[in-house]
């Protein structure tokens, strides 16, 4: 059986993807996968994830400045988002994709926190959830977000901390996005996290072009990529599969309002 599903995490606006959309959407939902969501990562991008959203009816915006390239950042980018946001229309679902890293040299961590509280602010003046990027970062991620108490809160994408670090973002009414990393045997600690969770916090992604599959690696991650993730979750969890499938996709309606 094919089940339907909702990429909440693709990186649509690079290539493979780009001049391939059309057919690169329809290989997606012959997997199951009818709509994704498109998240921003530097202001220079806004207008394109946007103008993807607007074109193609399987695609939503989330706009936002990533912590990865903090050097691009500027305090107006900011301003320039909240302007943005305001005649959006209805096809931006979030803000993202914000957050913390401390994986690179020089991370700029003072800027990172400054950048991502003005971001938090703006959804939550905006009534938006966020998707958010953490590594190695997920214990000042939760300060931020207890401190910054989002309505619509969000998701914490790409997981892969121990099972009590989930469980503080669950607490704090976060999901937790399941990708491509447990469909590696050698990911033993995030497998059993996502095991263990409940199921009403979890969220189903794929990262792509990055993040390959076991079995894909050295060739660009795709959306249609999100069904074999299903797949491996339904290995690690004891309900069916499609109360898995039907709980993803409830999930993703309840945090961004997309319905299928």
């Amino acid at each position: 059986m094919t089940y339907r599903f909702i990429d909440t995490h693709c990186h649509f606006d690079f290539p493979p993807f780009t001049g391939d959309e059309e057919q690169s959407i329809t290989r997606a939902a012959q997997a199951g996968v009818e709509a994704i969501i498109v998240p921003a990562v530097e202001a220079a991008y806004f207008e394109r994830v946007l103008d993807l959203s607007r074109r193609h009816q399987a695609l939503y915006a989330a706009l936002g400045l990533h912590p990865i390239v903090i050097e691009h950042h500027l305090d107006e980018h900011i301003d320039a988002l909240d302007a943005i946001v305001q005649t959006a229309g209805d096809k931006l679902v979030a803000i993202g994709e914000i957050g913390l890293d401390l994986y690179r040299d020089d991370p700029q961590f003072a800027r990172q926190q400054t950048i991502l509280d003005a971001q938090l602010r703006l959804a939550k003046r905006h009534d938006l959830p966020v998707i958010l990027h953490s590594r190695r970062t997920h214990d000042k991620l939760a300060m931020h977000l207890k401190r910054i108490d989002l309505p619509r809160r969000g998701v914490v994408h790409g997981f892969s901390g121990s099972l009590q670090q989930a469980q503080r973002f669950i607490a704090l009414g976060y999901k937790i996005g399941v990708g491509g990393t447990i469909t590696y045997p050698r990911a033993s600690k995030t497998r059993d996290v996502m095991a263990q969770l409940p199921l009403e916090a979890l969220l189903l992604e794929t990262d792509a072009p990055d993040m390959p599959l076991n079995g894909f690696q050295g060739q660009p991650n795709r959306p249609e990529q999100a069904a074999r993730v299903f797949d491996a979750l339904c290995e690690l969890r004891e309900e069916p599969e499609e109360v898995i499938a039907h709980a993803l996709m409830e999930n993703t309606r309840a945090v961004f309002g997309i319905t299928l």
